[in-house]
This record gives C-alpha cells, structure tokens and sequence, in this order.
C-alpha cells in the first residue's frame, strides 16, 4: 500500500513540474514574440468592418501594446481582394492581417497570400469557426434567420421549419428575400439535403413569389419593421439590432441555421509577422470579443455570449464551408435563375 501511494504521488508531482514547465515555456515564447513585435512597431490591418468598429478595436490594442501603431485600411470585401491580389501581382505585399467574409478567404490561400498561424486563443473556439490547418480564425459570426413584423405576424402562426414557408398564406410578396445574399441559404440547404432536394425546394419558393429586394440586409429588414412585408430572411445581428431599438421586429431560428463567419488572416508575406500575431491574438482574446459584442456583433469565442445569448445558442447550425466556396458563383447564378433575379 506504501509503495502505491508513493507510487501516486510521484506521478502528481512528474504531471505537476510538467504543467509548470509547459506554462514557464509559454510565458518565455509570448515574451520573446512581444520583444519581436517591438521592433516591428506596425499593424497594416486590411478589413471590411466600418470604422466605427474598426478603429476603437485598433486603439485598444494600441492601449495594450503602446509601442505598436495599427494601420487600418477600410474597404468592402470585393475592394480589399482585389486591392491584395494587385498588390501581388506588383509584388507589393502591404497587408499584414485581412478580416472579411469567409468566401473572400480561398483565393488567397491559393494563391499562398495568407500563411498559417494557429493563434494562442485558438481552444476557446468550436472546430467549425476555425480552419484545421490554421490558415483562419472566425472573428464573429453572422447567424441568418427568419425575421418578422410582430404586428403582422402573430407568434403561434410563425414558420417553425423552411417548408411551412411554403404553406400558401405566405404566398404573393409576403416573404422578402435578398437579390445578393440569398444564395448562403441554397448552398447550405445544398449540403444538408442535397442538390436535387434544395433546388426543388427553392423552386417551391420561388412560386410563393417572394419579394426579391436589392441592397444590405438592414434595408430589407427597414422595409419589414415599416409593415411592407411581414417575412424576411436576413442575418440574425441585424435582426436583433432593429428589435433592441424598438422596431416592430423579431426572429426566429429555422433548422438548420446558417453561419457566414467573419475570418481574420495573417498575409504570408507581412513586414510586421510578430505584430501581427499579437493583434490576432487580441482580437480572439476574450477581450477582444467582448468589444466585438458591443459592436453589435456576434462573437464566436466559447464563453463570451452574444447580446441576447439566443442568437448563437439552443439551435443546429451548419458553417459556410470556405473550401466550398470556389463554387459560390456557381450556387448564385442559380439561386438568381430559380427566383428570375435579374
């Protein structure tokens, strides 16, 4: 018996020097990263987020490591692509770290503009809502739900499923649908149930006659809050910001729900890798997401819930599958067929 228990206790203690030994070892490469950093001095952060969120997150970060200078460059997705790939072709790599949608994400890793880095945050994160090679981190998420006017639509007659969207009292302009941004929900319906199943069911949907509307989600969701249709599909972030201020709105979530992710990248060719690596870092901190939820938005990390906690909790959700998104075109150019979008 005394020999088994001192038997114990040098395991604890072999596991316990190991665990000390372990965080000792971090501690000494996040010191040396911030040494490097120091010498770096600059962050050139491309992202597709408005300024008025991009720019507090940098001077934050800034707060935390004075010695770094963040360079925010604010453009729509499409622009800041574009502007990368160019600087490519120039051999002009400017960028050190791109935030945006997720499709924009696999033509830069193929053509190696983005490197690998698998962020010290990266276990407060779902295995869906972040890339196994470590090309990506999401830094938020955009959850699309069914929205409604809740003068028009009582609680109890709400579509619970996809197909009771199909039942004929919301058939004639009574659901609103996005010319652009639709398609996420084709492609994912795609993968649930297939190709032939998802395309019948569209088809179905498009002789509800829905109300194809052009613009951002918020415009469709304005045109629902003032009574012009009781139905939309539209992300969940928006929704909710429209109810927390009092407009005749809210949603529910159809299963499975649908997630585009907001990813953050570090460019393979940055001036500023170590700096870099820190703004990662600090944007997938908890801190970091807590910011991200008072933008408004949802964040993605484990422990930080969204505001209300609902609106990534207590559903089946299917990610956009980023690798899949080679076909993005392909999925739209049918989703506008099927709805006559022209």
């Amino acid at each position: 018996m005394v020999g088994r228990s001192l038997h114990r206790i040098l395991i604890c203690l072999l596991i316990a020097i190991g665990s000390s030994s372990s965080a000792t070892a971090q501690e000494n490469d996040r010191a040396a990263l911030i040494e490097r950093a120091k010498k770096e001095g600059e962050v050139v952060w491309y992202t597709s987020a408005g300024l008025q969120d991009s720019n507090p997150m940098a001077e934050a970060f800034q707060k935390d490591y004075p010695f770094i200078r963040v360079s925010v460059i604010r453009a729509g997705s499409g622009v800041l692509i574009n502007r990368i790939l160019n600087e490519a072709r120039a051999q002009k790599g400017l960028f050190d770290v791109l935030n945006t949608n997720d499709e924009s994400v696999l033509p830069l890793k193929k053509r190696g503009l983005i490197a690998r880095y698998v962020s010290t945050e990266a276990a407060f994160y779902d295995d869906d809502l972040k890339d196994k090679e470590g090309y990506w981190h999401t830094a938020y998420v955009i959850p699309w739900f069914l929205g409604y006017n809740t003068k028009m639509v009582k609680k109890d007659e709400l579509p619970k499923t996809y197909e009771e969207l199909l039942n004929p009292k919301w058939k004639g302009r009574k659901i609103a649908l996005g010319s652009d941004n639709g398609s996420l929900i084709l492609s994912g319906l795609m993968r649930v149930w297939g190709k032939e199943k998802a395309i019948r069911y569209f088809q179905q949907l498009a002789n509800q006659e829905p109300a194809i509307q052009a613009g951002a989600p918020s415009s469709r969701i304005q045109l629902v809050a003032a009574g012009e249709f009781p139905l939309t599909l539209a992300s969940g972030n928006t929704l909710q910001t429209f109810a927390s201020r009092g407009a005749p709105v809210d949603w529910v979530p159809l299963e499975p729900v649908f997630v585009q992710l907001n990813t953050i990248v570090l460019a393979a060719q940055s001036r500023h890798p170590n700096a870099t690596k820190l703004f990662i870092d600090f944007v997938l901190s908890k801190k970091g997401q807590e910011m991200i939820r008072s933008f408004h938005r949802v964040p993605a990390r484990t422990g930080v819930d969204a505001e209300p906690p609902r609106i990534f909790k207590g559903f089946k959700r299917v990610v956009q599958d980023i690798e899949a998104a080679a076909s993005g075109e392909e999925t739209t150019k049918l989703y506008n067929e099927i709805l006559n979008v022209r």
